[in-house]
């Protein structure tokens, strides 16, 4: 049983009722415990659902009597500082949590329904956080390539993948490698929003759209700032893409993200954007797709058999030498059946083929097809390996991996 929902079984809330504050400080300690990355709070039908985010999938805590949601809300909106008053608007704040619960770092988030307001809230523990491009879990040869490109004293270098599938994380730890190599002597610079972590030697700034201070505006003062390095937290509109691509060709290494299904496709939601092609081909060096995957628990995995339907895909030989494994559950995984993730990367290198091929507006699957040629592995093979060694099961890696990688 977790800590909230003992206290709302306990004598002391039966005798004295619920204690909004103390309730939400054990939600967050069980999310903290749990290695939750947010916080969901929902009023539905008939109750106030609390879900937590383990792992990429939302897991339900516990249910709280719907008469709480106003004290709840008002509760939230205090600790991010919000307009209390205010319930028809989205309203966003920050707050932090004692030592007691590590320092941990709230971003909140609150949204009108038609049941009330629903608030979520985004959880940054500094202790689980090492930045570093080792502890990625990239393959030896992506790792290799991309720490490889890190050190090209220009050009544009992509990551895409969609929310919370580590693409934040990766480019902390590039820039925490950059500066670990060259220390004081790299001018750091980035435009985020928002700014999630604090880095050592990085002048970060955060974007302020009520004030028109957005990520193209933010990036073109930037350029007279004299960076070497400048990251960009999102690639969002074609003005930003623009001053991106030519930062990149004007002796800049520019780390950015960009929303696109593949990393193949990238190229194709830039030129979309009205960059021309012989831009973009001159100024990426590389596009880095991510995905996190989850692991079966170690603690209950079990050998188990794979429907048919799988195995179709799968050459006879590799069958045969399989490891099929399924976790059916237990209060280690919180009866998930998977503990902790692993990423899958697909690093896509610039070279002279994709030149041409970005040139000549080549079809999406095209481009991926030659990096594939040129000695690319998909995430799809990189998740099926792991299936086949018994880290993760096939559901997983259909889920995590988009129809258009396989």
């Amino acid at each position: 049983m977790n800590h909230a929902q003992a206290y709302l079984q306990s004598d002391e809330t039966a005798k004295h009722g619920v204690d909004v504050p103390n309730l939400l400080q054990l939600v967050f300690q069980d999310a903290i415990e749990s290695g939750a990355s947010d916080v969901h709070i929902e009023p539905w039908e008939d109750s106030i659902a609390i879900r937590l985010r383990i792992n990429g999938v939302l897991k339900e805590l516990v249910h709280v009597a719907s008469e709480h949601m106003d004290k709840i809300s008002g509760r939230c909106k205090v600790m991010g500082e919000m307009v209390t008053y205010q319930s028809g608007l989205p309203q966003e704040g920050h707050s932090r949590l004692g030592p007691e619960l590590g320092n941990v770092e709230l971003r909140i988030s609150v949204f009108p329904t038609t049941r009330g307001e629903k608030i979520v809230v985004r959880l940054f523990d500094p202790r689980n956080r090492s930045f570093d491009l080792n502890n990625l879990g990239f393959d030896s040869t992506t790792l290799g390539k991309f720490v490889q490109m890190l050190g090209r004293t220009s050009g544009l270098l992509l990551l895409t993948g969609p929310t919370g599938s580590g693409k934040t994380t990766a480019i902390y730890s590039a820039l925490t490698h950059l500066i670990n190599l060259h220390g004081s002597s790299i001018s750091v610079s980035t435009v985020e929003d928002p700014v999630e972590f604090n880095l050592p030697l990085v002048a970060q700034t955060q974007i302020n759209p009520a004030q028109e201070f957005s990520y193209a505006r933010a990036l073109r003062s930037l350029m007279r700032q004299d960076p070497q390095v400048i990251m960009v937290g999102e690639i969002r509109d074609p003005e930003t893409a623009a001053i991106a691509v030519q930062a990149g060709l004007t002796g800049h290494l520019v780390i950015s993200t960009i929303h696109s299904g593949t990393p193949a496709g990238v190229f194709a939601r830039l030129i979309n954007m009205d960059i021309e092609p012989f831009l973009l081909a001159s100024s990426i060096i590389g596009v880095l797709g991510v995905r996190l995957l989850r692991l079966n628990c170690k603690n209950c995995a079990l050998p188990c058999d794979v429907e048919p339907g799988y195995l179709q895909i799968l050459p006879q030989e590799v069958i045969s030498g399989a490891n099929f494994m399924r976790s059916p559950g237990c209060e280690q995984c919180l009866f998930t059946g998977y503990s902790g993730r692993s990423s899958l990367s697909e690093l896509i290198a610039v070279d002279e083929p994709i030149r041409e091929a970005v040139i000549m507006k080549t079809p999406t699957r095209s481009i991926t097809k030659i990096a594939i040629d040129n000695g690319m592995t998909t995430m799809w093979q990189k998740g099926i390996k792991k299936v086949l060694t018994g880290e993760t099961t096939f559901e997983e890696v259909y889920r995590v991996v988009a129809s258009e990688q396989i």
